[in-house]
């Protein structure tokens, strides 16, 4: 599996949570939502510090992680982060 962050999303991370050099931010899954590759589940987002990193990708001196408990939602997926129409942050699961 690999992350992918898209430039404007990476603007998003900056201005809507104040990402900054040198920080962390977690896609983890959490009960609760609805996903279109998980029934019952939902995407999360959140700034902490990594822990048992199971996949990262580091733009801009940032790290974009999930961590080894959460690499079974993505499992034979990639995630894609976007900025939609509506100017939010959306997940885009493709197919590896």
């Amino acid at each position: 599996m690999k992350i992918t962050i898209s430039d404007d999303a990476i603007k998003w991370f900056k201005d809507e949570m104040d990402v900054k050099d040198g920080d962390s931010i977690r896609f983890f899954a959490r009960y609760g939502g609805n996903s279109t590759i998980h029934k019952g589940y939902s995407l999360g987002v959140t700034k902490e510090d990594p822990v048992n990193i199971g996949e990262s990708i580091t733009i801009e001196n940032v790290v974009y992680f999930i961590n080894e408990t959460d690499l079974w939602y993505f499992k034979d997926y990639d995630l894609n982060v976007i900025i939609n129409e509506n100017k939010e942050l959306q997940f885009v699961y493709e197919s590896n």
